[in-house]
């Protein structure tokens, strides 16, 4: 099994990760993980934990495990928008085929206020990109 495993291994935390060494190279033949760095998603930030110093051979792991991850993020959170999609789709059908009386009423409000802020956001987004995309207004300065 030793042989298997990477030289790193990555524990995802909620805003990137903790990098690990992996050793088996040792007097027990256990594995032993050591934490060489932290790495966060959002911002890049890659920052040697304690008094580590991070080789080149690491940074350029780090940095390849640092795209890929913001790669696959990206990904999720569009599917995520195509699941809201479908969702709001059978949101509709429930509502015109299933819904009582009584689960409308506790639905209805918080739909309404939900959809109303997404529509209005996505309308001032729609008109920032198209007023983005018009030229400049000539003003004869």
């Amino acid at each position: 099994m030793a042989g298997d495993l990477p030289d790193y291994y990555f524990r995802i935390r909620e805003n990137g990760a903790a990098v690990f060494r992996v050793d088996t190279e040792n007097r027990q033949r256990r594995i032993e993980m050591d934490q060489i760095a932290l790495v966060n998603v959002r911002n890049g930030e890659i920052k040697a934990h304690g008094e580590r110093k991070l080789t080149p051979a690491d940074m350029v792991v780090i940095r390849e495990w640092l795209a890929n991850r913001q790669a696959l993020l990206a990904r999720r959170d569009i599917d995520d928008i195509h699941r809201a999609v479908d969702y709001l789709n059978l949101t509709a059908q429930w509502v015109q085929a299933k819904a009582s009386d009584e689960q409308l009423e506790n639905v209805t409000d918080p739909l309404l206020l939900a959809m109303h802020d997404l529509r209005t956001v996505l309308v001032r987004k729609k008109a920032e990109r198209i007023m983005k995309g018009q030229p400049a207004e000539d003003t004869g300065e």
